[in-house]
């Protein structure tokens, strides 16, 4: 039921108003006075706000300016005295509209379903942008993230090239995006790589677009990420795994702020920012020659590691709490609570998969836990693709005919452990069972794996 609050400190006026809203089927709550009215406004859910302008103790445009710091509930601001300077300075301090007693009936209810359309109107705006915005605050209160927060306060605002480090599903795309959040070029865009996605013969024409007919399926030109990314920021995710003949380029590129698209000759000159990360150790890449020295020393202007979650156990409560609050907001339902020994027993899981893990386990418990989330639910519901000693110890030798037999059951086991290491991607899979993309696609499908 929407919920009316009207102050006045006649109460007549109150009564009044109360009878004629609760007519129209609204609930209505009512004080004499402001500061009770911002206690209110901070306890309870309030969807509209009728307030006098003049009042004791503190008037309605100082109960006005105060509730604008902490909610958006319109305001009608009502008055006996009312002059156009009112309006205005009521309207420049946020107020939806301003009525002058004695109040008309048909005007009240009109501007009050108004502002109440205007009110669901703002909630349901925040609630998109909020789904639309992918940058998610980073949280964590431990000494790593401390750290990390802080270089971000630093070093966002300058131009300076970051390399930002740490294992698979750690959060390093977040680091980056509020790099790129607090910088000057926040307005322009952030166009992200994963070179590790990208075939290595194609990753060229990614990062710098080609011209038509440079090649057999180049039928029109095409436009190259660091192109797309003047202005902005290009963030190069898993640069470990980019091929030395690309790294020249792209060193080229950090030097002169020029580039050639491929099969082209004309250079272009680029204005971008490059944020670059790896969970490779790039100093012993460089000492295997899979990775350019003078490339790193360009990129590592600035050097974050990013600690796995094992590292800081400590921040899993209050990371688990807002995949709760994120997840079941998405499907819709009541925000379920982790009973103390369910969050010890997430703590205590080895969590491999990093963050990303995390928030698959905090999913799969709110859809098949009850309504408090226990520690049972923890433990029966874990990771059912990292079996246990006890399943090993379980497994039936006597089943295989032949050692090749125990061999292609060991190895469907860890493909099918890896896949959900990484959430299906078969990239990082390949790249970390040492298997071209064609033998894991062969695999996949020999043991039955592909979905």
């Amino acid at each position: 039921m929407t919920t009316v609050l009207i102050i006045d400190d006649e109460r007549p006026i109150r009564s009044s108003l109360r009878d004629i809203l609760e007519y129209e089927d609204y609930k209505v709550l009512d004080v004499d006075n402001g500061t009770d009215a911002l206690e209110i406004l901070k306890k309870e859910k309030i969807d509209l706000v009728l307030c006098d302008i003049k009042m004791n103790k503190m008037d309605g445009m100082e109960v006005l300016s105060t509730s604008k710091t902490f909610t958006d509930t319109p305001f009608i601001m009502i008055s006996g005295h009312g002059t156009i300077e009112t309006a205005v300075e009521a309207a420049r301090k946020g107020a939806f509209d301003f009525l002058e007693k004695p109040l008309d009936l048909n005007r009240l209810l009109i501007t009050v379903r108004n502002a109440l359309e205007k009110g669901s109107l703002v909630k349901e705006t925040k609630v998109l942008k909020k789904k639309v915005s992918k940058t998610k605050e980073i949280l964590g209160e431990s000494s790593g993230i401390s750290v990390i927060k802080d270089t971000i306060d630093k070093v966002a605002p300058t131009d300076a090239r970051v390399l930002v480090t740490g294992a698979n599903g750690a959060g390093k795309e977040l680091v980056a995006r509020w790099l790129h959040e607090k910088s000057e070029r926040s307005s322009a865009p952030l166009i992200e790589v994963n070179c590790a996605a990208i075939p290595s013969e194609l990753i060229e024409s990614e990062l710098f677009g080609h011209e038509k007919g440079s090649f057999t399926s180049a039928v029109k030109q095409r436009i190259g990420k660091f192109e797309q990314a003047t202005g902005g920021t290009l963030f190069l995710d898993e640069i470990g795994d980019m091929s030395l003949s690309a790294q020249a380029k792209v060193l080229r590129a950090l030097q002169e702020h020029k580039i050639t698209r491929v099969g082209g000759d004309k250079e272009i000159s680029v204005n971008v920012r490059v944020i670059a990360a790896t969970n490779k150790d790039l100093l012993r890449e460089i000492e295997e020659g899979n990775f350019r020295m003078d490339l790193y020393h360009r990129l590592s202007v600035i050097l974050i590691h990013v600690p796995p979650l094992n590292e800081r156990k400590g921040d899993i409560p209050i990371i688990a709490r807002s995949f709760c609050e994120e997840i079941c907001g998405e499907y819709s339902m009541p925000v379920k609570e982790f009973t103390n020994d369910a969050m010890k027993a997430l703590q205590a899981l080895p969590w491999t998969g990093n963050i990303r893990e995390l928030r698959n386990m905090v999913e799969r418990l709110i859809i098949l836990s009850g309504k408090n989330i226990t520690a049972k639910e923890v433990e029966s519901f874990a990771n059912p693709s990292q079996p246990n000693s006890k399943s090993r110890k379980m497994l039936d030798l006597d089943a295989f005919e032949s050692i090749t037999a125990y061999q292609q059951h060991a190895e469907s086991l860890y493909l099918d452990f890896q896949l959900a290491k990484y959430n299906g991607r078969k990239d990082l899979v390949a790249q970390a069972v040492g298997l071209s993309a064609s033998e894991l696609d062969s695999k996949l499908r020999q043991y039955n794996l592909e979905h």
